[in-house]
């Protein structure tokens, strides 16, 4: 039995959606929004800031190095936002794998949890078209394309995992299983991760 499903996934493929669904099949705890507010509570950000950053932007921003001037002692120790960021929410993935069976979204978990036996690391994708018109249903239109969106917010995931892992983000050998969420169902990608996970 694998006690932790660790789901990356491309935007718009409803791999969060999965995940949440699964973790109740299995009686796991989730972690998305709730691991945001573990590393929130452990440093002091934002949760929105955290939800942003945490996850797809490896590069400086206009915050990266608030505390963080080298030589001069603060809760960042010389760190860009982003790499502190990277710290806590390794260490909270860590905690949360040792305390429970659960399902992790995202953060790089699948890397992070790699040299653990009990771990099911899951990737979702979907066509373009397919995921485009799941983001306008669900988060509206923009005044940007749902393909640009789309591109951007998968562009940025791809950096980051890049930038911690050292491995390309997506890559089928980096998970046990890859699925077409279009193609398979959201269902039915839950019965299949469920049976594996058992």
């Amino acid at each position: 039995m694998k006690r932790i499903i660790t789901i990356s996934r491309e935007f718009g493929s409803a791999g969060r959606t999965i995940g949440k669904q699964l973790a109740e099949r299995l009686g796991y705890k989730y972690y998305d929004k709730e691991l945001v507010r573990q590393v929130a509570d452990e440093t002091g950000f934002d949760p929105s800031y955290i939800e942003e950053t945490g996850e797809h932007s490896a590069g400086r921003s206009s915050l990266s190095y608030v505390f963080s001037t080298p030589g001069v002692p603060g809760i960042m120790k010389g760190m860009s936002a982003s790499d502190f960021l990277w710290c806590i929410q390794h260490n909270v993935i860590l905690k949360l794998a040792d305390q429970e069976p659960c399902v992790i979204v995202g953060r790089c978990a699948d890397f992070i949890l790699r040299d653990r036996d009990d771990v099911l690391n899951v990737f979702i994708h979907a066509p373009m078209q397919a995921r485009a018109e799941r983001i306008v249903r669900l988060y509206g239109e923009s005044d940007k394309s749902p393909e640009q969106r789309l591109k951007e917010k998968d562009k940025r995931r791809r950096n980051n995992y890049k930038h911690y892992t050292g491995q390309d983000w997506g890559v089928s050998q980096n998970y046990h299983i890859t699925l077409d969420s279009a193609a398979v169902g959201i269902d039915r990608c839950v019965d299949i991760l469920e049976g594996l996970a058992r």
